[in-house]
């Protein structure tokens, strides 16, 4: 049974599964000041051109890596400076991830969105301490989750009364170092009546396939991409980053900004025919 459905409004931007395709972007961690803006100036215009709603993503802290060498990113006082300036600078809502419920009242007065990561989807107490925020809060589905038991997270979001939930598929364990996606999964969690987001750079990660970090192979993101929003999503999550060879995380699998207004163009095009037939 298909519950009504939700419509989240972050700032002008509204997400729901019937709307048209948000975009949710940025580099996979903040590298310096200078960098997360360009990036975030960069994504603004080529938005603009989609005619497509953007949500800018970086991440302050990157608190699961591989590795104890890994670049982790500024931490949260710089981190959310940072962010705070993309707001102020490019009139855009931000989303980053918290790991832990210390942070939460220090993000939330900077975050649009608090982000719940894949491997803390079933923490309990730090989803609570997220939600009672009031801000939306995007739940990043784990790999070890059926998209059935995301009900299941979403009460605990709801038992706050805060309603504002996303659910973000990103790929399930397949084996050692795999991750595959399961587009049944769209339409399963899409019918609990919440936005749903389809992340497809992550998708593509092998984790802890290179030994010391993540591998990924980003030739698939495009052929994620454009099955998810034919399946019918609110978001289409994506990490990019100008020169993803040189990136400080998760280089692999996220996608160059030359290649991310050819795949737009695709994906706004499908879910404009995929949200009229379904209007129908």
């Amino acid at each position: 049974m298909v519950r009504m459905m939700k419509e989240i409004k972050v700032g002008d931007v509204k997400l729901s599964n019937k709307g048209p395709l948000v975009l949710i972007a940025g580099p996979c961690v903040i590298e310096s000041e200078e960098f997360c803006l360009s990036c975030a100036q960069e994504l603004k215009k080529i938005a603009r051109q989609m005619r497509m709603p953007l949500i800018f993503k970086s991440s302050y802290d990157k608190a699961n890596r591989s590795s104890i060498d890994s670049y982790r990113g500024p931490g949260i006082t710089k981190g959310l400076e940072i962010l705070k300036k993309v707001k102020k600078k490019f009139g855009l809502p931000v989303i980053s991830d918290v790991h832990c419920r210390s942070e939460i009242t220090q993000a939330a007065g900077v975050l649009d969105i608090i982000q719940i990561p894949a491997f803390l989807s079933r923490q309990t107490d730090l989803i609570l301490a997220a939600a009672r925020t009031k801000k939306p809060i995007n739940i990043k589905k784990g790999q070890f989750l059926a998209p059935w038991d995301v009900e299941n997270v979403i009460k605990k979001v709801l038992s706050t009364g805060n309603k504002k939930v996303l659910i973000t598929e990103r790929g399930s364990s397949f084996g050692y170092n795999n991750l595959v996606s399961d587009m049944r999964s769209l339409a399963i969690i899409g019918a609990l009546g919440y936005p749903v987001v389809f992340d497809a750079t992550h998708s593509v990660q092998l984790p802890g396939a290179a030994g010391i970090a993540s591998g990924g192979d980003r030739r698939f993101v495009a052929t994620l991409s454009r099955a998810a929003v034919a399946v019918g999503c609110a978001g289409l999550f994506l990490e990019v980053h100008p020169k993803p060879k040189r990136a400080l995380s998760d280089g692999p699998n996220m996608i160059g900004f030359a290649q991310l207004q050819e795949l737009l163009r695709q994906v706004k095009e499908i879910d404009v025919v995929v949200k009229k037939h379904k209007a129908c």
